[in-house]
């Protein structure tokens, strides 16, 4: 079983390439103010530029007015929409490309609202009750096993480093893995030898899920 492998919160040009030439099937720009990781349009557009196509661009969003969305959609030639707020499964849904709803796994009654949304894809992150994500803090492993019952491709998040990132795999078995503060050498700017590690780490772990 291949794993794709999503590289987030990427800022800058450099850890883009680093990224794609260490096989990361994605990547994730946070649109999002109070993220320390966070781009404005015009820089995710500069760094979607130097990309090459195969490498899916994921717009990360929380609570966005339809605007914003719109305008990285057309600048940034986005693949994936990524949802960490409070958006209704309607408005999550209404873009007309592929789309990803984030869900922080507190305890099992975390994963009721999973069956409302219509997304592609759903994303399972640690909860913190004052950050959206790149907590480090790890996720729920056997509530993300649990979450296989609705039926949609799972991206694991949450905790993720290149020493956890293969027992994460053959544990849950998600259709890819997230990571962003795993890899950092500080808040936005990624550790290249991280990076590679972890790609690779996943990758081998994928191959050897049956």
């Amino acid at each position: 079983m291949s794993v794709t492998v999503k590289i987030c919160g990427i800022t800058n040009p450099e850890d883009a390439l680093v990224a794609v030439e260490a096989g990361a099937n994605a990547l994730g720009f946070v649109f999002y103010a109070p993220s320390p990781r966070s781009v404005n349009v015009e820089q995710a557009a500069a760094i979607c530029r130097e990309l090459p196509p195969y490498v899916a661009r994921v717009g990360v969003f929380v609570n966005p007015d339809e605007g914003l969305v719109q305008h990285a959609l057309s600048a940034c030639g986005l693949n994936i929409l990524q949802w960490h707020g409070e958006e209704s499964p309607e408005f999550c849904v209404q873009f007309g490309i592929m789309s990803m709803k984030a869900f922080r796994l507190k305890d099992a009654s975390s994963l009721e609202a999973i069956a409302d949304y219509g997304t592609n894809a759903i994303l399972l992150d640690a909860y913190n009750p004052g950050l959206r994500g790149g907590t480090g803090e790890a996720c729920d492993w056997q509530l993300a096993l649990e979450a296989k019952k609705f039926g949609r491709p799972i991206f694991l998040a949450g905790g993720l480093a290149p020493e956890n990132v293969g027992a994460a795999i053959q544990q849950v078995r998600p259709f890819g893995v997230d990571v962003s503060s795993g890899v950092e050498r500080s808040p936005g700017r990624k550790d290249h030898d991280k990076v590679r590690r972890f790609i690779a780490a996943a990758k081998a772990a994928g191959d050897q899920s049956p």
